[in-house]
């Protein structure tokens, strides 16, 4: 048995069943075989035969989840800065759109060790298509490509095991080839796929939900009986751009129509909304993932959270694309998303720091239907946390700790991040043997597309 022992931390557990973080100002906690044991307030008991691991008054907390990325996309930062969504997809995209199964491995590889390194350490990530990316017209796919080897997805699946990321992969159904049976065999594969690996990393599958985008009028239909089929959540990207609102509304229905409104559907962005639509999927107990820095960014709008968890929904917090939110700080993210909830409502009380700690951790571990095993540091969870110095560099007085470690602390404060109660990143830096490859091929990878395809703007 290997355990590790966690002395003199200021620890922020983030309990379930309640809005309290659960800061302790000097405790400890016990890991045996990746698993927390015990919590304590106060000196901590005799290590016996446990490594030692002295924070000497630094904050421990959950590791980060991010209920929405796509962590292929980390070589492709910087790019449709003049766009809004499918302006920047097109930029994004349509160089992404020529890689093989062999590229995309290095990119999420890089994607994922890049979370680890920010102290994310459970992403809901999806896939990207078979299918490549062609541009929207009128909210509508106007050519539909031909399907990309399987082992396109498959390469994306084993880059997050490869780097040590916690992760639930989310699968399109890319159901513009094929009649339904065809798109739920290829999904099959897929699936079969995922539940090979280790589940303490792959923590399951996932529907990438395409009615926003999917041309066809039994889209919906189809998602519902692949997650009955496979017993699968639904992840679906929707009412996020300005362009089409009304075409975008208008499929709404498609959802509810289908039987997909409950438990297991979560709506990713879900800026264009209504109170109609938010009191509907609030009734039947779905979800929403909220991606402030990465809507900020390409400017979508800003969702009605206050709302949304007003009428009792499960919201988490996602980093989405690093090509759109281009560092994957979730103490930005955080930040952003207070700021934005607060310009638009005027009242401070609309967002607090408590309120998005716990969406970017608990919620988001929720939301996902993971929360027994990740998104905060409990007796019987998996020991994902982060070590963050608040005195390296200097923050100050720590007025209210839990507000102080969102608002003041960052990246430049997180000295170490753990998965299972293994260290995975040190001082801004991956541990894992991958990772200087990972630098050079990201770097080989776009630069020969970028070559063959020409440069995106």
């Amino acid at each position: 048995m290997t355990q590790l022992l966690v002395t003199d931390a200021r620890l922020i557990t983030v309990p379930a069943g309640t809005d309290d973080p659960g800061y302790v100002e000097r405790g400890w906690l016990r890991v045996a075989d990746g698993v927390i044991v015990e919590i304590g307030d106060g000196a901590a008991p005799p290590a016996g035969t446990a490594e030692v691991l002295d924070v000497d008054g630094a904050f421990v907390a959950p590791g980060f989840v991010s209920s929405h990325s796509h962590l292929f996309t980390s070589a492709s930062r910087g790019l449709g800065v003049t766009e809004t969504l499918y302006g920047w997809c097109d930029s994004m995209l349509g160089l992404i759109r020529h890689a093989t199964g062999d590229d995309i491995y290095w990119t999420t590889l890089h994607g994922a060790l890049d979370f680890l390194t920010h102290g994310v350490t459970t992403a809901y990530d999806f896939t990207d298509p078979r299918i490549p990316w062609e541009p929207m017209i009128e909210g509508r796919r106007q050519v539909v490509g031909a399907l990309r080897p399987v082992d396109y997805q498959l390469r994306q699946i084993d880059a997050k095991a490869d780097a040590g990321l916690r992760f639930v992969n989310s699968i399109p159904l890319d159901d513009a080839s094929g009649g339904s049976e065809d798109v739920l065999a290829r999904l099959a594969e897929v699936v079969a796929h995922v539940r090979t690996l280790d589940p303490a990393l792959a923590l399951g599958a996932a529907v990438t939900g395409a009615v926003q985008w999917s041309n066809r009028a039994d889209a919906a239909e189809i998602e519902v009986e692949a997650m009955r089929r496979f017993g699968l959540i639904n992840q679906a990207h929707f009412l996020e751009t300005r362009e089409a609102t009304e075409l975008q509304q208008a499929k709404f229905a498609l959802y509810r129509d289908a039987g997909a409104l409950g438990p297991g559907m979560i709506f990713g962005h879900f800026i264009q909304t209504t109170p109609e639509i938010i009191g509907a999927v609030a009734d039947a107990g779905a979800g929403m993932s909220w991606q402030p820095a990465s809507n900020g960014r390409l400017a979508s709008g800003v969702a009605d959270v206050p709302a949304m968890l007003a009428a009792g929904m499960t919201v988490g917090m996602g980093l989405d694309d690093q090509a759109c939110t281009d560092v994957s700080d979730p103490w930005q993210n955080m930040r952003m998303g207070m700021a934005l909830v607060r310009a638009q409502t005027g009242r401070p009380l609309d967002m607090m720091p408590e309120t998005v700690l716990r969406l970017h951790t608990l919620g988001g571990a929720e939301l996902l239907g993971v929360a027994d095993r990740v998104g905060s540091l409990e007796v019987g969870k998996l020991a994902d946390f982060v070590v963050v110095d608040p005195v390296d560099p200097d923050i100050g007085p720590l007025w209210h700790p839990v507000r102080n470690y969102v608002l003041s602390c960052g990246q430049r404060n997180l000295k170490r991040t753990y998965v299972g109660g293994r260290l995975v990143a040190q001082d801004g830096r991956p541990v894992n043997p991958l990772a200087a490859e990972s630098r050079a091929k990201v770097r080989e990878v776009l630069g020969r597309l970028a070559a063959n395809h020409g440069h995106p703007a």
